[in-house]
């Protein structure tokens, strides 16, 4: 066995707080916008713009320790959360079917690029299950999203359940990467002394 990577212990961090950020942001955007379904308050625009603002620095963070094809698709992932936040920011101001459609689109491409870099992290991070399926979940819920803005008048609030369990499963990833550390640490082999 081997002892646990420098970056891993990064990487552990990036997961946790960007996890309990998601989690912070999902509950101050219920607040702020769990009932609205035609237009969007300027408080609730703002929180939407910062969501993948978030998510952009923690990708570009984690995209410092990777190498190859997972810092690559890091890369390309916070350019399209950086992308995402701009047109979230015009599509606030046309409503909340605008918003669902920009941010489901985003979901769609971030979790896509967020998967090919989980499956492709396995063996340097071992058991990724939550990434796996927290960015299998964003594809197919970023497709609900620009059905739901398509066929009727969604709540805007319900980003927030998106939010909260990405950044659950972020918060059990670091969990597993900790737990992971110890293990690989304990089974280290103990220089011996001359």
């Amino acid at each position: 066995m081997t002892t646990p990577a420098p970056d891993e212990n990064k990487t552990l961090r990036v997961f946790l707080i960007r996890g309990v950020i998601a989690i912070a942001w999902a509950a101050v955007f219920v607040a702020a916008a769990g009932s609205l379904t035609t237009n969007v308050t300027v408080v609730a625009g703002v929180l939407l713009v910062l969501y993948p603002l978030i998510d952009a620095v923690a990708t570009l963070i984690d995209a410092r320790s990777q190498r190859g094809s997972a810092r690559q698709w890091l890369l390309i992932n916070a350019g399209s959360s950086i992308l995402a936040a701009v047109a979230l920011g015009v599509a606030a101001t046309r409503g909340v079917a605008a918003a669902f459609v920009v941010f489901g689109v985003w979901a769609a491409v971030s979790g896509a690029a967020q998967l090919v870099v989980a499956l492709r992290r396995r063996a340097q991070l071992g058991n990724q299950v939550p990434l796996l399926l927290a960015n299998g979940a964003s594809v197919l819920l970023g497709v609900a999203f620009i059905i739901m803005a398509a066929v009727g008048h969604p709540k805007l609030g319900m980003l927030a359940v998106y939010a909260a369990t990405g950044g659950v499963e972020f918060v059990i990833q670091a969990w597993l990467l900790a737990r992971r550390r110890r293990r690989l640490a304990s089974a280290a082999p103990v220089p011996s002394a001359r």
